[in-house]
């Protein structure tokens, strides 16, 4: 039996890219009181001292597009979506951590 394969595209993020609060808001098609809520429940950091000078990693898209999901599919509070992601941090520093180990042997 055989399988296609489908291929898989999208745009690969990295700490170099940045993002102002108008472009995050603008690609995942929220508003700013979202970004700000998960900003003070810890889901992003952005760095500079203000929202009009907030910028984004390329990174933190991705975490945010987590963390709506989260919200969305298992309706989870953002607090709950902040807890979720650093739980999978952690897992993702174990997993890391491991095969540090394993190749060490």
């Amino acid at each position: 039996m055989s399988r296609e394969l489908t291929p898989v595209t999208g745009v690969v993020l990295d700490e170099r890219i940045e993002f102002t609060l108008g472009e995050l808001c603008s690609v995942c098609d929220i508003s700013v009181q979202t970004v700000i809520e998960l900003v003070d429940e810890g889901v992003l950091e952005p760095r500079g001292d203000r929202p009009d000078s907030w910028r984004f990693r390329g990174t933190e898209l991705r975490r945010l597009q987590t963390a709506l999901r989260l919200t969305r599919d298992l309706r989870l509070n953002y607090a709950g979506a902040a807890l979720v992601l650093e739980l999978l941090d952690e897992l993702d520093e174990l997993r890391r951590q491991l095969r540090l180990l394993s190749s060490g042997l």
